[in-house]
């Protein structure tokens, strides 16, 4: 490990220095600084950050441009796909009736999940309301190094237009339905949002878009009023949800209001309902993971060799039940609903009990893509854990670059030395 702790560094690919370096850190007081600076709020970090104490890894990932270069092509031809009238038929047709109508917003802070090994990149999930962005963002700019090289590579890999990008990306949802203008207030919406564990990532929005004049409110959507055409809370006008709720048809009682003033148009939403059904709908991995229905919808082919990294996909179904629960080891099974890793199954790992739960439908049955592996340095101990790479984009335009680490079946922030990781591309 001392070999790794200098400027030779420099010549490892990115394999290598996941394994072997340790030379770039969190630097959790510059981390707790920005937090505060950025929050105006005092002791911010120690309430909310600390208190998340797997929030953040120390240990950043190591990825080659090529890797990211490659994960962008599969986002841009997925969201292709997601613009052919033919695809867009067969995605809607399972999705729920407040996701017929297209309002215009393409959806902000979509995430795209990979596992990256030997093979190439495998896109393993697509999400909406992708959290994490915001402090991603901040994370990347508390990274102390202690290699030369790195240092140098690290400063060309910072996210310093990640600011402007976003104010810019919600302007663009604004004008996409509204065709011109600006909001003037926008409300950050979530179930009791001072609770999700993502929180901390609410202040910060509310900070950035407060400084380009822009006010905010971070919103319960149980608190949400609409009568006259008007979508309030606490009788202050809203014009534009951000929406980080789960509910992504919105059927939930409490998120009524929400729900009719989005159908009629008298707000704009983003992400909204039809952006999910394009593009999140896990049953559309079935579509986007099969090469005869790509043809077919007309996608060309050189966007449709892009979708090779997207693992083979099927419904679970009474039918086929039998033959996918033989081929059960190498396949994942993820609810269509589902969200957040819950309700996940590793096919090895299935009970029988289990299996007749997604044996009655309600399931998709992913072809296994093992995640990436990073070495930590856990408490003077060399560790391994799993890694996955989430690609924050908007309308195709990458965003942001992340990784998570973690232990067990599926990402979490419950592992030590785990969490948010910034990627460092070399």
């Amino acid at each position: 490990m001392e070999d790794m702790m200098n400027p030779t560094c420099g010549q490892y690919d990115a394999n290598a220095l996941n394994r072997d370096c340790f030379c770039i850190t969190l630097d959790r007081e510059v981390l707790h600084g920005s937090l505060e600076r950025e929050t105006t709020g005092q002791d911010f970090a120690t309430g909310f950050v600390d208190a998340r104490q797997h929030l953040f890894s120390n240990t950043p990932v190591f990825l080659p441009r090529s890797a990211v270069e490659e994960m962008h092509e599969i986002v841009k031809a997925i969201e292709a796909a997601s613009r052919l009238e033919g695809y867009r038929k067969a995605a809607l047709f399972w999705a729920p009736e407040i996701a017929q109508k297209d309002h215009g917003p393409a959806g902000a802070f979509m995430g795209y999940d990979f596992h990256l090994d030997e093979t190439g990149a495998k896109l393993i999930e697509i999400n909406t309301n992708a959290g994490g962005a915001f402090l991603n963002a901040m994370l990347a700019r508390a990274q102390k190094a202690c290699c030369t090289e790195l240092e140098q590579s690290f400063r060309q890999a910072q996210v310093d237009d990640f600011e402007v990008n976003v104010i810019d990306m919600f302007r663009r949802e604004w004008v996409r339905q509204r065709e011109g203008g600006s909001p003037r207030r926008i409300a950050i919406v979530d179930d009791r949002p001072a609770e999700q564990y993502l929180y901390p990532e609410f202040v910060l929005a509310r900070q950035i878009f407060q400084k380009h004049g822009i006010e905010v409110l971070i919103a319960d959507a149980a608190d949400l009023r609409y009568a006259n055409g008007r979508l309030t809370v606490d009788e202050a006008e809203i014009d534009l949800v951000y929406n980080r709720l789960v509910d992504f048809a919105l059927e939930q009682p409490h998120h009524a209001a929400l729900k009719k003033a989005y159908r009629d148009g008298a707000v704009v939403v983003t992400p909204n309902p039809h952006n999910h059904a394009l593009l999140a709908d896990k049953r559309n991995l079935t579509l986007l993971s099969k090469p005869a229905a790509m043809t077919a919808f007309g996608l060309p082919s050189e966007l449709r060799s892009r979708l090779a990294g997207i693992p083979r996909t099927r419904m679970v179904t009474p039918e086929n039940a039998e033959q996918l629960w033989e081929e059960r080891n190498g396949l994942f099974f993820k609810p269509t609903s589902g969200h957040g890793s819950k309700a996940v199954y590793r096919g090895n790992k299935l009970t029988k009990s289990v299996w007749h739960e997604i044996a009655r439908g309600g399931y998709v049955a992913q072809a296994f893509a093992p995640p990436g592996q990073r070495m930590i340095n856990l408490d003077g101990a060399l560790t391994s854990r799993k890694m996955d790479v989430r690609l924050y984009t908007y309308d195709g335009q990458l965003l942001l670059v992340a990784a998570r680490l973690y232990q067990g079946q599926a990402t979490n922030f419950r592992t030590p030395g785990g969490g948010f990781a910034s990627v460092l591309i070399v």
